[in-house]
């Protein structure tokens, strides 16, 4: 029996699955040991969805500053922040749009849109 080889090209694809793969587990091992000194992940939902551009999007939890402000990303190259007191607030040229803009951690939360990861 022969075996064919893997295509260079294949191999790199898999080498890269594999590599996003073992990044994915490792963050959600380590979530709740990343600390600010604002507050921890643990104290920020997992994942945030908002209204864009009559489109909803899945902001995940990406970063957590030293100051407690959380960085919240999702496709598009989209992203915005939000700190334990203040409000959610876009980054870059979307400023000010979307339907989670200027709402709280709490109003995220009542109003469905924040997403807590469960141990």
């Amino acid at each position: 029996m022969t075996t064919t080889p893997i295509s260079a090209m294949a191999r790199t694809r898999l080498n890269g699955a594999f590599a996003a793969t073992i990044l994915a587990a490792a963050l959600l091992c380590n979530v709740s040991d990343l600390r600010a000194e604002s507050g921890s992940m643990a104290d920020f939902p997992f994942v945030i969805h908002c209204k864009f551009k009559d489109t909803y999007h899945a902001f995940y939890a990406s970063r957590l500053s030293p100051d407690g402000t959380a960085t919240y990303v999702a496709s598009d190259r989209i992203a915005g922040t939000i700190s334990l007191s203040g409000e959610a607030k876009a980054i870059g040229s979307n400023e000010g749009a979307g339907s989670c803009a200027g709402k709280t951690l709490k109003e995220l939360r009542a109003s469905g849109q924040a997403f807590d990861l469960k141990r």
